[in-house]
């Protein structure tokens, strides 16, 4: 993929635009030069026995209004960036407009926010206005994976319940949303022993949280467990701390069944949560992380 930022595609794009432009003055010079007609001002072709092309000069205004979009266009690519990664006179980029649009945008909705500023999670749960801000500003920012309805999917998290993976307090939140979260969990195939002791530890779990299993698999496979007892605790129940879900209630992440966790076992997972510091304000963030933790509480 490098090969598509490599300097010599700046510079193809800028011959190619440089060359559209001289290619269309070229044209309009060769279609204004009257060619040798017939008597009759035809070019000499007929098409259906009567029908005549005539052989007149193009209109003045028609070629006017060509040189002056030819001429727009040469002035628009010395102005604004267009002829490859040369910036232009002006200097101006689509990402300094979209900073200045921000800021301004921001910069309106301060005073909005200032009044948020000494409320608790509780209040601005509660607060009408800081609701519907921190509704909108899921749907643009969260709902992408966690879904409009906060719900998830498979592989995201339902965040309008109570099971969570780092913790649900507001602090928790915050922190998920501002920094970002990122979960492993590593290919435990080989710790756990061979393909039966990864299939009865697989029935092992399912029965913490009695879900459908086989009783001897899971009777075999409880000492294997012990592999995995170091993230999510002897009893399965989770570890915050890591990130470790909580194996012994009915929530599961990535499907349930012998073949989900056995895929678990033997492939693992990496799973990643984006963090939002730079893209959102302080501010922001507070008004969404009290409208996310509202959702399970």
């Amino acid at each position: 993929m490098s090969d598509f930022i490599s300097p010599g595609w700046s510079i193809f794009v800028a011959a190619a635009t440089v060359l559209g432009l001289v290619a269309c003055i070229v044209l309009l010079l060769i279609a204004s030069r009257r060619q040798p007609s017939a008597a009759d001002n035809t070019t000499g072709h007929v098409w259906d026995e009567d029908l005549r092309e005539l052989n007149n000069p193009l209109p003045l205004w028609w070629m006017g209004l060509f040189v002056l979009t030819v001429v727009f266009s040469g002035i628009y690519l010395a102005l604004y960036p267009g002829l490859g990664s040369i910036s232009g006179k002006l200097g101006w980029t689509s990402t300094t407009e979209h900073a200045a649009d921000l800021a301004q945008a921001r910069a309106a909705m301060a005073p909005v926010y200032a009044g948020f500023a000494n409320l608790t999670p509780e209040q601005l749960a509660k607060d009408p206005k800081a609701h519907a801000i921190g509704e909108r500003l899921f749907a643009n920012n969260c709902a992408q994976c966690h879904g409009a309805d906060a719900k998830g999917s498979k592989g995201f998290p339902n965040l309008t319940d109570k099971d969570w993976l780092w913790g649900g307090s507001f602090e928790t939140i915050t922190e998920t949303i501002t920094q970002g979260r990122e979960g492993n969990m590593p290919v435990m195939a080989a710790a756990v022993g061979t393909s039966e002791d990864v299939r009865n530890v697989a029935h092992y779990v399912l029965s913490l949280s009695g879900s459908p299993h086989n009783p001897l698999y899971a009777q075999l496979g409880k000492p294997r467990f012990t592999a995995c007892a170091a993230c999510h605790g002897p009893r399965g129940q989770g570890n915050p701390a890591l990130g470790a879900p909580n194996l012994s209630d009915k929530v599961w992440l990535h499907g349930w069944g012998e073949e989900a966790v056995m895929a678990m076992v033997n492939n693992g997972k990496h799973n990643v949560m984006p963090a939002h510091g730079e893209r959102l304000t302080p501010e922001q963030i507070k008004v969404l992380a009290a409208y996310v933790w509202g959702l399970s509480n």
